[in-house]
């Protein structure tokens, strides 16, 4: 019989989003604590910055003040799937506390591969987090009260990185997709928006993009609409004509300027009003699409789907990841979820509220993987 349960299972409201604000309402978030953690501005850092990881150390210390008080947490763990993000975040987190790491990315045409630099774990199996409690206790780490664990969530805890992520990814890119259609209507080309957003998702144009989806979509409907030629952008980035997208959108500022009854105005305003605002989502009618499409795509199949179809096109939970989250948790490890998904892709709006939406972390899906607690509790 397929398992079927929700995040808040695991980490209850101990979750916050891209805003920094803890779903736990006993929890002040960032507005609240900016100045007596010691940042400049109430600006919500990325998950790469410092600041982002003195944000969630306070976090830490608010949850683990409501359970024990008189017992401040004196060591982390963190659960990820990305060197890149997850690695950084942890080299950050490390400036506060010590520090444990493990990133895992499914690479079943690979044999299994185990390495471990500088206190971080790295996997080609997700099955490898059975090594992880090994190493932890090797490492002098006591499993108890005084840990918290931190466990990423969009492509870790769900959606598994290279077996489920897929999912996540298609999710994001209907929601685009759905924008550009209702914006434009009878000028959306399909064929023409893949092309556009298969290529500027991509590493190499990550300085111009900031690796920020709203920033692409914007990008995908001013071309699309005709507002900036698509070679002509491309040939401007690669003359360095164009470099950041704080001039692409002050450049389609002023060339809708002249179609004062474009449709594409509404959608420019918002982006744009919020974009000068410092807001880290600015288009955030695309991120309301991105939640209906993600949750659409939560427990939507049968159970006696077959694997490779539920993996490609169900997100679920990540059965390993939650396994050693339970074991974890009964050793008295504090548990922690993050996710950078911007609150607008990650809650509900209030109309949907009465409909039955949940937040993410709150809705059901199926849980898949390799059942790894009964392995590590034979450790002990």
């Amino acid at each position: 019989m397929t398992e079927r349960a929700n995040l808040y299972a695991t980490l209850g409201d101990f979750v916050v989003y891209r805003n920094l604000e803890p779903a736990d309402e006993r929890l002040r978030g960032l507005p609240e604590i900016w100045p007596e953690i010691g940042l400049s501005s109430c600006r919500i850092p990325r998950k790469l910055e410092p600041d982002y990881a003195t944000t969630v150390v306070h976090f830490l210390g608010q949850a683990q003040a409501l359970r024990l008080p008189n017992h401040p947490l004196k060591r982390l763990l963190y659960i990820g799937d990305t060197v890149m993000n997850d690695g950084t975040a942890i080299a950050n987190l490390g400036q506060h506390k010590p520090i444990l790491g493990v990133i895992c990315t499914e690479r079943p045409g690979e044999a299994k591969k185990v390495n471990v630099n500088q206190g971080v774990m790295t996997a080609n199996r997700w099955g490898a987090l059975r090594d992880f409690v090994p190493f932890v206790t090797e490492e002098g780490f006591p499993l108890d009260e005084e840990m918290a664990a931190i466990i990423d969530l969009d492509k870790t805890a769900m959606g598994a990185r290279g077996r489920n992520d897929g999912a996540i990814d298609a999710a994001r890119v209907e929601a685009v997709r759905r924008t550009m259609a209702e914006v434009l209507g009878s000028q959306f080309d399909m064929k023409g928006f893949r092309t556009i957003y298969d290529e500027l998702n991509q590493p190499p144009y990550h300085p111009f993009t900031a690796d920020n989806q709203d920033y692409l979509a914007y990008i995908c409907l001013m071309v699309g609409g005709g507002v900036y030629d698509y070679e002509t952008l491309l040939a401007d980035l690669a003359a360095g004509r164009l470099s950041i997208f704080a001039q692409f959108v002050e450049i389609c500022a002023e060339h809708l300027q002249d179609r004062i009854s474009s449709e594409l105005l509404p959608v420019h305003q918002e982006v744009y009003a919020n974009f000068r605002r410092g807001d880290p989502t600015p288009f955030k009618s695309f991120r309301y699409r991105e939640y209906e499409e993600t949750v659409a795509r939560m427990d939507s199949l049968p159970a006696e789907t077959d694997p490779s179809k539920l993996l490609a096109e169900e997100i679920v939970i990540t059965r390993e990841v939650v396994d050693l989250a339970r074991f974890l948790q009964e050793r008295g490890v504090l548990l922690f979820g993050l996710s950078d998904k911007p609150d607008e892709a990650s809650i509900p709006r209030a109309e949907l509220v009465g409909e039955g939406y949940a937040p993410i972390h709150r809705t059901r899906m199926k849980v898949v993987g390799e059942a790894i607690y009964e392995e590590l509790s034979a450790l002990t």
